[in-house]
């Protein structure tokens, strides 16, 4: 999506994108950015919650009205309602999003797959 931002700039339409990851948005150099510290997939709000998902909304049509220079990055200032848990499940050292055996087969499938990229078979 950054990307595209991008080359819509480039040839004269203005946008701005709304995103959670604001490290990676923001390394690629989008000229404005609203980030939401939502857990990713939820960047314009809260599932069925219409009034923050407009609120949201607005302050994106706000940011591109009033941005002034490349590359603005403006908080949306929103508490996901549930807490910051999901922040611990993501930044681990581990991170385990599949429990036991399950994580296990998914690590043996990526290493199979390095090796067989080394080796020019992917």
């Amino acid at each position: 999506m950054s990307l595209v931002a991008r080359h819509l700039e480039a040839n004269g339409i203005p946008t701005v994108v709304i995103a959670t990851a604001r490290d990676i948005v923001e390394s690629a150099a989008v000229p404005r950015l609203l980030f939401v510290d939502f857990p990713l997939g939820a960047p314009c709000g809260e599932p069925f919650d219409p009034g923050q998902q407009s609120a949201v909304l607005e302050m994106a049509f706000q940011l591109l009205e009033t941005a002034t220079a490349p590359r603005t990055t403006r908080e949306a200032g929103l508490a996901w309602s549930k807490g910051q848990r999901w922040k611990d499940l993501i930044f681990t050292e581990e991170q385990p999003f599949l429990p036991g055996e399950a994580g296990e087969a998914w690590l043996r499938k990526k290493e199979a797959y390095r090796r067989l990229k080394a080796e020019g078979k992917v």
